[in-house]
């Protein structure tokens, strides 16, 4: 009869749930740096994450101090805060947020690659971005194009290079037609 209760020792159920010091401070510096990168969010952005009162309060707070051991201080307290929430939605919040911002700019680049390819490429570049957007003003791209080049031949300032940008822009954007 004693032998069925052998197998199950008290200390074993714990030992499987207990979570290593190491890990527990592996998510202490996680939050601690979402912490750091909340305080760098602008305003807008900030308005979008589910922050609880408290640690949006510390978060403002923060954002008032210029020295670094206060602001060190500061960032530590929000850390704290944060260990004691659910901190899954406002990592959630954050990532979609700069996820957007990525989306941005990588678009930005994208524009900028297409007005690059036309000035230095010229025809053939201009053939193949009007392969994908047929609703462009092919004059008014190739008179952009033209002056942007010399602009850039004479080293004047790139007025020309950023209307073609423009351009592109409310192009891809759908806006232009």
């Amino acid at each position: 009869m004693h032998d069925e209760f052998d197998e199950d020792e008290p200390g074993d159920d714990q030992e499987e749930y207990s979570v290593s010091k190491s890990q527990l401070k592996r998510e202490a510096h996680a939050l601690l740096d979402l912490g750091k990168k909340l305080v760098q969010l602008d305003k807008a952005s900030l308005a979008k994450i589910p922050l609880p009162d408290n640690i949006l309060d510390a978060v403002n707070s923060a954002r008032k101090m210029h020295q670094h051991g206060a602001l060190k201080r500061q960032l530590q307290f929000i850390g704290k805060l944060m260990r004691k929430t659910d901190a899954e939605p406002i990592q959630a919040a954050y990532e979609s947020i700069t996820d957007h911002f990525r989306a941005d700019i990588q678009h930005l680049h994208q524009i900028e690659t297409w007005r690059d390819r036309l000035i230095t490429e010229g025809d053939s570049a201009l053939g193949e971005l009007l392969s994908q957007h047929p609703d462009a003003d092919r004059q008014h791209l190739r008179q952009l194009m033209r002056s942007a080049k010399k602009e850039r031949e004479l080293n004047k300032a790139p007025r020309a290079a950023r209307e073609l940008f423009q351009y592109l822009k409310g192009l891809m954007a759908g806006k232009v037609s």
